[in-house]
């Protein structure tokens, strides 16, 4: 498996994209360091990557309750890599659909 699992797309995201239009989350692999994450991002779409900033999340866990009883699971921990670009540079996610 790769460094870049997948980029983050969610609305708060967006928003926070929308007021620095040169920052980018990615989900990454929890192994990872800041190097390999800028070398995998430069590489993986062209661009010149300034500064990475990583935030691990720990896993949760959740219960709900069903007609049947209480279901009771964990949600999965992971990496998040926030990466500031270079000025001029972007990355369109939506390019290929």
């Amino acid at each position: 498996m790769g460094i870049i699992i997948k980029p983050v797309i969610t609305e708060k995201q967006t928003a926070i994209t929308e007021k620095m239009p040169n920052r980018y989350a990615f989900r990454v692999s929890p192994e990872a360091n800041k190097l390999e994450i800028k070398k995998a991002i430069e590489e993986m779409y062209g661009v010149s990557v300034t500064d990475v900033n990583t935030m691990n999340y720990s896993g949760k866990r959740k219960s709900r309750y069903t007609r049947s009883g209480i279901i009771s699971g964990r949600q999965s921990s992971f990496k998040k890599a926030i990466v500031t670009l270079k000025t001029g540079d972007i990355i369109d996610f939506f390019s290929n659909i």
